[in-house]
């Protein structure tokens, strides 16, 4: 089975996200308790080059799920903001894009009267992407 450009670009992104030094590794150290319980686990959901429709009804943070004291955030990926970038500038990117996707929880978390620090989860979180 051959593989296609789209499964390349998904494998290479794939290594920043769950790979031995990715993304998902450092955030595991961060605890939700250490901020709150009315959040428990932010959905970074990523869209790797989506067609139009998709990115014409995405939101930037979805509603607040209180059964399941979730939230989900998206961040798209595409050739101009990661796949045409050196290294060392895609790891900015995501970086970047998380911790500004995560500063937009704090009209959600005031609007809806969470207990969560949002201040000291981004502050604990820039300190966790610094070192990436």
């Amino acid at each position: 089975m051959s593989s296609t450009i789209g499964d390349d670009k998904g494998n290479v992104f794939r290594d920043y996200i769950w790979g031995e030094d990715g993304v998902s590794e450092r955030i595991k150290k961060l605890k939700y308790f250490n901020y709150g319980n009315d959040l428990k686990l932010i959905l970074l959901q990523f869209y790797i080059n989506p067609i139009s429709y998709t990115l014409d009804n995405l939101k930037e943070i979805e509603n607040y799920r209180k059964k399941e004291k979730s939230i989900g955030i998206s961040i798209v990926v595409d050739d101009q903001n990661f796949f045409s970038l050196s290294n060392n500038l895609r790891n900015k990117f995501l970086h970047n894009s998380i911790l500004q996707k995560t500063d937009l929880l704090t009209e959600v978390i005031n609007i809806k009267g969470l207990d969560t620090n949002i201040v000291s989860l981004n502050n604990d979180l820039k300190l966790i992407l610094d070192t990436i």
